[in-house]
C-alpha cells in the first residue's frame, strides 16, 4: 500500500516554517504530507486525511464572542478550513486539529471558545515549545488509546481555548488548571484536536503516536472504501446477470 497522503493546512505568515515539521512528523508515521493554505487550490479528492494546523486566532463572529482589536485573523483561512472538516467529515476522512485547529474543530461541530482562557482558569501561564506543560489524558478516551500514557507533557502557545464542546465532541485532556486539553469526535471518522504543537515534540514517542494514529486511521479508512467498491461492482456485476 502506498503512503496515505495527508493535506495539512497553515498560516500563510508561519506556514513555511511549521510545514517542515508537519511533513517530517507525518513522513516517520509513514504517510505523506502536501500543504494547504488559503487563497490556493485544495482538492480533497486527492488526501486520505487532514491536518488542521496552529496559527491565526479564529474570527470570534463564527462562534458568537467580541471581536478585539491586535488580534491577527484570517476571514479566508477560516473559511477554508471550515469547509474542510464539513467535508472530510462527509467524506469519512479522518481529521487531526492542532491548536487553532482543535478550537476549529470544535467552532464547526457548533462549540465555543474561551477568547482569554488564562483569565478563567488558574492553569499556569506559559508560552513554550519545550514539553513543560503536564496534562491530564481522560481514560478510556482515543488519545489515551492512542499515546498509552496517563499524563503527558507539551508545549504551549495559547491564549485561546475550548470552551462549550461541539456536537458529538468530548473532552480528551486536561491540564492542571482544568483547561481542555484535547477534545475527540466519539464516533467515526477519527477526530482529534489537541491544544499543544505535537509536531514540535517529534523527539518524544507518545506525541509521534498521535500522528501514527492519523496514519493508521486514514488507511482503514481506505481499505473500507475499497472493499465498498468492491462490493457495489459485485452488486452491478450480479444485477446485469455477468
Amino acid at each position: 500500500m502506498t503512503r496515505p497522503v495527508v493535506g495539512v493546512t497553515v498560516s500563510r505568515a508561519s506556514g513555511w516554517r511549521i510545514f517542515p515539521l508537519m511533513w517530517l512528523n507525518i513522513r516517520l508515521a509513514g504517510g505523506r504530507a502536501i500543504k494547504w493554505r488559503a487563497g490556493r487550490e485544495v482538492d480533497l479528492t486527492s488526501v486520505d486525511a487532514v491536518v488542521i494546523g496552529g496559527g491565526d486566532d479564529i474570527a470570534p463572529t463564527l462562534y458568537g464572542g467580541e471581536v478585539r482589536l491586535g488580534v491577527r485573523l484570517d476571514p479566508s483561512r477560516d473559511e477554508l478550513e471550515s469547509r474542510l472538516i464539513r467535508e472530510a467529515f462527509d467524506r469519512n476522512l479522518p481529521v487531526l486539529g492542532i491548536c487553532r485547529g482543535a478550537q476549529m474543530l470544535n467552532v464547526v461541530l457548533g462549540g465555543d471558545l474561551h477568547q482569554e482562557a488564562y483569565e478563567v482558569y488558574h492553569s499556569r501561564y506559559m508560552k513554550t515549545i519545550l514539553p513543560k506543560k503536564r496534562v491530564d489524558v481522560t481514560e478510556d478516551s482515543l488519545l489515551a488509546r492512542t499515546i498509552n500514557v496517563p499524563c503527558l507533557r507539551v508545549n504551549a502557545l495559547h491564549t485561546q481555548a475550548v470552551k462549550r464542546l461541539g456536537s458529538g465532541l468530548q473532552v480528551a485532556a486536561r491540564d492542571e488548571g482544568g483547561m481542555i486539553q484535547a477534545i475527540e469526535r466519539t464516533r467515526d471518522p477519527f477526530a482529534l484536536g489537541v491544544q499543544w504543537h505535537p509536531e514540535h515534540l517529534f523527539y518524544r514517542r507518545a506525541h509521534r503516536r498521535i500522528f501514527r494514529a492519523l496514519i493508521e486511521a486514514a488507511k482503514a479508512a481506505r481499505r473500507s472504501e475499497r472493499q465498498l467498491d468492491a462490493a457495489e461492482a459485485e452488486a452491478r456485476l450480479a444485477a446485469s446477470g455477468g
